[in-house]
């Protein structure tokens, strides 16, 4: 661990691009540095490496395992993921300026244009911990989510731990997820969900499927169920499917991504309205990351719950789904909660 952890800050000091992560649920992390200061780009899907994809069109940054060292490492993973209430006092021009995006996207799909929007904004946290102690912490907090750390000169220092899977891929057999709803994680309490958390959570379902039948066989849905990442819970359902002959990898991708869970329906539509409306770049937030082709097997994550890292803050993005019985300053909120889930490691 500490082998792996002195390469991380030695990649970093010499810029050259890393990817360090642990899958969810695991006590094993991974790093995969770069030997050479080569700007890799993702060029399709036969490749072989870690990649690390924007939310909308744009360079998507690529470290080649041919052109790697690969580290791997064991940690004692402990669970340090306690409930955490919503004690801080939000910045009231953020709050308005959500506030009024949300609305915004409530009169669009009260219209009929879209059945869901997914609408995010930034925010600014000062930090002087340094890499390794945030990722460090990171590990601990949020087992059950996929952590990591990366860094490429196109992209920049990002890190994450996203409860959020995009796309398991092996041979024929491929699985996801549909994620929706939000709440404080609360030991004591079961989690209640309301009509609004279901009907979006099943949106979500409702368009991963039918995408899949049009590329897989033998489509098989879980129930839904509450799934705990770290200090918030959701709605999730598992989805595992067949691929049909002569699938490529990178239809199934382009299919999924981005998903109604990180943009809305119809998809193409609720992007250019968000990119629109928004009023900041999302860069690689609510965009994918994680293998791709390793040992003939592919493990993609969503980038949620991430922030972009400088010297003496970092930038945290955090969104929430939009339908027609959202409240606009509840929903705000539920970016305030979301937010702790990266301002509590800094």
């Amino acid at each position: 661990m500490e082998t792996l952890l002195r390469r991380l800050q030695e990649n970093l000091n010499n810029k050259l691009p890393f990817a360090v992560y642990a899958k969810p649920g695991t006590d094993y992390i991974t790093g995969i540095f770069q030997l050479e200061d080569t700007a890799y780009l993702l060029e399709n899907f036969t490749q072989k490496g870690f990649v690390f994809a924007p939310f909308a069109d744009g360079e998507a940054p690529f470290i080649p395992f041919e052109k790697s060292e690969i580290i791997e490492a064991k940690f004692t993973l402990s669970d340090t993921g306690t409930p955490v209430t919503s004690d801080v006092e939000p910045q009231l021009e953020a709050k308005s300026h959500f506030e009024q995006l949300v609305q915004k996207c409530v009169a669009e799909i009260k219209t009929g244009a879209f059945d869901k929007l997914v609408a995010s904004r930034t925010e600014f946290v000062a930090t002087q911990k340094s890499v390794t102690d945030i990722y460090i912490t990171l590990l601990h907090t949020y087992p059950n989510a996929f952590r990591y750390c990366f860094f490429h000169p196109v992209s920049g220092l990002w890190m994450g731990a996203t409860p959020e899977q995009l796309l398991k891929a092996s041979g024929n057999e491929v699985a996801t997820v549909a994620l929706a709803g939000t709440q404080i994680y609360n030991p004591s309490v079961e989690a209640v969900w309301g009509t609004k958390e279901k009907e979006e959570q099943q949106f979500v379902t409702d368009y991963i499927v039918q995408r899949l039948h049009n590329i897989t066989k033998d489509v098989n849905v879980s129930l839904p169920y509450t799934f705990r990442a770290g200090n918030i819970v959701h709605i999730k359902t598992d989805i595992q499917a067949q691929l049909q002959n002569n699938t490529d990898l990178g239809d199934i991708i382009t299919l999924l991504h981005p998903t109604p869970a990180v943009c809305g329906l119809p998809k193409e539509q609720a992007r250019d309205f968000l990119l629109g409306n928004e009023g900041y770049n999302r860069e690689y937030y609510s965009g994918y990351l994680g293998e791709l082709n390793r040992e003939e097997s592919s493990d993609l994550f969503v980038n949620l719950r991430c922030m972009k890292v400088s010297e003496q803050n970092a930038q945290l993005f955090i969104g929430c789904g939009i339908t027609k019985d959202s409240i606009p300053e509840k929903e705000f909120y539920e970016t305030v909660n979301k937010s702790m889930t990266m301002g509590r490691v800094l």
